[in-house]
C-alpha cells in the first residue's frame, strides 16, 4: 500500500521533470551529404549562445552551408561558408559566455570567433577530441561550449579525417565538399 502511494506521488513529479528536461535541453539534427549528426544544446548554461544557434537554424541559414575547415585530431568546423567559399551574411555577434563551467571535451559543439571574445556568430565547431586549452580560465575568455553531440560522433571523426586543400585562401577545407543540408530542431 505504501509502496503504491509513494509511487502515485512520484509518477506525476518524475513526468514532469522528464518534459522540463526536454525544454531545458533541445535537440537539432545537422542533416548532411554524408549523414546526420544530432546535438543537444544547454542552455541552462550558455543561454544566449543557444538563442543565437537556434535563430540561425529556424531562420534555415544554414542550409547549404558546408564543414568548411577540418582538422584530424581537433575539430571540424562550419557554419558560415558555401560550397564555393561565399561567406555568408550574420547577425550580430554573440556575448561569449565560455566561463560557464563547460569544457571542450571530445564530442562537445562550441562557438567559433575570431581573437575577439564576443565575436561569435554563425559558424560553430565539434570537438573531436579533449581541446581543454579552449576553455575559458579565470577572467580569460575561451571558447563557448553550448551542447555536445549525442548521435553520429562516428561520422564527425571521419569528416575531420578528410583529405583537405587550400581553397580561395582558406586551409584545410576538405577536398570533395561536407554539405549541410539544414539544421533542424527535434525537440523543444
Amino acid at each position: 500500500m505504501l509502496k503504491k502511494l509513494v509511487i502515485g506521488l512520484l509518477l506525476p513529479l518524475l513526468m514532469s521533470s522528464n518534459i522540463y528536461a526536454t525544454e531545458q535541453s533541445p535537440s537539432v539534427i545537422i542533416q548532411t551529404n554524408k549523414g546526420d549528426i544530432t546535438l543537444e544544446l544547454y542552455p541552462e548554461k550558455a543561454p544566449k549562445t543557444v538563442e543565437n544557434f537556434l535563430k540561425y537554424v529556424d531562420s534555415g541559414f544554414y542550409e547549404g552551408t558546408i564543414f568548411h575547415r577540418v582538422i584530424a585530431g581537433f575539430m571540424v568546423q562550419g557554419g558560415g561558408f558555401t560550397e564555393d567559399m561565399t561567406k555568408k551574411e550574420t547577425m550580430e555577434p554573440v556575448q561569449n559566455e565560455s566561463l560557464n563551467g563547460l569544457s571542450n571535451t571530445q564530442g562537445t559543439v562550441a562557438m567559433a570567433r575570431t581573437n575577439d571574445p564576443h565575436s561569435a556568430t554563425a559558424q560553430f565547431f565539434i570537438n573531436t577530441v579533449n581541446n581543454y586549452r579552449l576553455d575559458g580560465r579565470d577572467q580569460r575568455f575561451g571558447y563557448t561550449v553550448f551542447g555536445k553531440v549525442t548521435e553520429g560522433m562516428e561520422l564527425v571523426v571521419q569528416i575531420g579525417r578528410s583529405p583537405r586543400a587550400s581553397i580561395k585562401g582558406y586551409r584545410d577545407v576538405p577536398k570533395s565538399a561536407i554539405i549541410i543540408e539544414k539544421i533542424v530542431r527535434t525537440a523543444d
